[in-house]
């Protein structure tokens, strides 16, 4: 007797090999339906911007075609995810439906909901860990409650029996074929991609899928050596350009973990790390729902932010502010939806700091221009800059763009990438230029606005 359908949601664990979800709908030796549907509710999650859907659009692409060569068929519906799993699974009469776990409130909620309506419609519904190492109930402290210090929690997470190894690819070609296939809606219909062609870098620069993603893992394999040595310079860049593949799974951390031996030492334990962050980040995530609109640390809801003036916003987000370390960071998100995480930093710190700028504005501008913005990097790392987070940065630690500048790419070779302005100009004035045709004056005094901030913070503190 041929099993009934299984019916696996997909969401951001776009990839076929290590999905937990897959290999449990595979194991049931049935026939497979995989779906995906665009829920835009902002109660359940947060809308992507404007990069984040050119990324899901080309990735959708890509998983269609992986999964239609081993004879399983990607059905996109758009719409009340809740409503739709349950009408698909009714449709093809499933027997089960898998999927791997979310970690944001309105998505645990929403995912709740569907497994007790499945069950309690006959069929089997199961949940499975596609998207960390170590789920935020996993790793607590001895006491019950979440670890608020990153160290001490990296250290608790290296301590237990560690990451599974990856599950490697169902054999889905094997599996009997789904007979009617339901209808669905076209992906062009969903209006993922842009109106105006302001895309052309982030096609130039990245491979959306699976198959991209395991060409970044790969590379960065042979390479990863360098990283803790290389990691700071935005220059040559020793980074593993694998966050935007993360965000969506189009690889998951257990196969990059193990592809890079990340639990042995040097760079390749750094780098370990680094997905520790992540892990971190989703724990924040996971007990603070609200991370992307709530300082964690509430003495900063009194912090006295300016108003943007005119243009002010805009110069920071275009890179016009006439610090070449900052324009740098921010022409490259706009060219290719990506920053070197130093540039991130040094960005991020001159809007909350230098320009006494709500870091709210700033979260609201990657999340809509980075391809890797992710709901618990982003406003986690963010907050971590401005030091209204658990485990924050001092808000007083102010990065000096001109000095991050002269010490991670000496020579200007990022500057110059980025900012075409200062081409020409040499490198012992590349870091402070002045009087070059086209490139603003600096928008602030770095000593005055660092004075301004640090009073500004008195306030909170007294």
């Amino acid at each position: 007797m041929t099993e009934r359908p299984s019916l696996v949601w997909l969401r951001n664990d776009l990839r076929i090999a290590d999905n937990p979800a897959l290999f449990a709908a595979a194991r049931r030796g049935g026939p497979v339906l995989a779906l995906y549907v665009l829920d835009e509710d902002p109660e359940v999650a947060r809308p992507p911007g404007a990069a984040s859907r050119w990324w899901l659009h080309h990735s959708l692409t890509a998983l269609g075609d992986a999964l239609r060569e081993r004879g399983v068929h990607l059905l996109l519906r758009r719409g009340p995810a809740q409503r739709i799993v349950r009408e698909v699974a009714e449709e093809i009469d499933a027997g089960a439906v898998f999927w791997n776990r979310r970690y944001g409130a309105g998505e645990r909620t929403q995912d709740t909901a569907v497994k007790e309506e499945t069950r309690a419609a006959g069929r089997e519904a199961a949940s499975f860990d596609g998207s960390l190492l170590f789920e935020p109930w996993t790793v607590l402290k001895a006491d019950g409650t979440p670890y608020a210090v990153f160290s001490a929690f990296w250290r608790a997470c290296l301590a237990t029996t560690g990451p599974r190894e990856p599950l490697g690819e169902p054999d889905l070609a094997a599996l009997p074929r789904l007979g009617a296939v339901p209808s669905g809606g076209e992906l062009g219909s969903w209006a993922l991609l842009p109106d105006i062609p302001w895309d052309a870098g982030l096609a130039e620069t990245w491979t959306p899928g699976e198959a991209g993603a395991a060409e970044r893992l790969a590379a960065f394999g042979r390479v990863v050596d360098d990283y803790q040595r290389g990691r700071d310079e935005p220059g040559p860049d020793a980074t593993s350009h694998l966050s935007p593949h993360l965000r969506f799974g189009e690889v998951s951390p257990h196969q990059v973990w193990h592809a890079i031996s990340a639990g042995r030492s040097g760079a390749a334990a750094k780098f370990g790390a680094e997905l520790g962050w992540r892990e971190f980040n989703y724990t924040l995530l996971y007990n603070a729902p609200d991370l992307a609109g709530r300082n964690l640390r509430s003495e900063f809801d009194a912090f006295p932010w300016r108003e943007p003036a005119d243009g002010e916003l805009e110069a920071w987000q275009r890179g016009r502010t006439g610090f070449p370390f900052v324009d740098a960071g921010m022409r490259q998100l706009w060219r290719i939806g990506w920053m070197h995480n130093r540039a991130r930093m040094v960005t991020a710190s001159f809007l909350i700091k230098n320009l006494l700028l709500d870091w709210r504005l700033g979260e609201a501008w990657f999340w809509d221009t980075l391809v890797d913005a992710d709901p618990a990097n982003n406003a986690a790392n963010w907050q971590w800059v401005a030091g209204s987070g658990v485990d924050a940065a001092p808000y007083f630690r102010v990065f000096n763009p001109v000095l991050q500048s002269k010490k991670f790419d000496p020579r200007g070779d990022y500057l110059r990438t980025w900012v075409e302005e200062l081409v020409d100009v040499p490198s012992a004035a590349i870091h402070e230029p002045a009087g070059v045709a086209g490139y603003p004056p600096p928008m602030v005094d770095l000593k005055r606005s660092r004075a301004e901030a640090l009073a500004a913070y008195d306030t909170i503190t007294r």
